[in-house]
């Protein structure tokens, strides 16, 4: 896979301390261990502000992870693309079918090692049904999905544990969601 901030010798290391600094400044707590063997699908939810991503950021790097993410293809405009997909960024054209479920797969298959973040709900907007496209993947790539979560009521943020899809789409989505129910993502107002 291709180099990103998760992965650039010197730059990484420097942006890691930046990070550790930059959440202790903000208050915030970043939860979970760096993981062993860095191959699951990474769902992050609540999504609701634009400061979703800086915040992902700095935990990510703090936890030592490698990830893509998928975000709209209008994140990635000339000219600065490059910086979007050094940031880990997979641009994703929504109005369009590009099987990205089967592409994503693929990708599993042809890396040892591979985390993909997704927000199930797909857009910062609430929503009352989640995509399941992070499942589909999950399931067929034969590998666990990891909960991601924000929670801006106590300012932690990082991920809780495993979940192994099984036969049962709509019993594994209610287990899923049920642990976001206590959730609650960043709401920034205008002042």
């Amino acid at each position: 896979m291709r180099k990103t901030v998760f992965s650039t010798p010197v730059i990484t290391p420097i942006l890691r301390g930046l990070s550790l600094v930059g959440l202790k400044l903000l208050g915030w707590t970043a939860k979970g261990e760096p993981l062993e063997h860095q191959r699951c699908v990474l769902i992050a939810a609540p999504h609701t502000s634009n400061w979703d991503f800086p915040l992902m950021l700095m935990i990510v790097l703090k936890l030592r992870l490698r990830i893509f993410w998928m975000g709209k293809h209008t994140l990635f405009p000339f000219p600065f693309g490059w910086l979007m997909r050094w940031l880990g960024g997979i641009p994703i054209d929504r109005k369009a079918s590009h099987n990205v479920v089967n592409e994503t797969v693929r990708q599993y298959r042809e890396n040892d090692e591979l985390i993909v973040l997704i927000p199930p709900e797909g857009t910062r907007a609430k929503v009352d049904r989640w995509k399941t496209g992070f499942y589909h993947i999950a399931k067929n790539a034969n590998v666990p999905i990891l909960l991601g979560y924000v929670d801006a009521e106590n300012k932690v943020a990082g991920f809780a544990d495993f979940f192994t899809p099984t036969e049962d789409l709509e019993q594994d989505m209610l287990k899923i969601r049920q642990f976001y129910t206590e959730k609650t993502g960043l709401i920034i107002k205008n002042s």
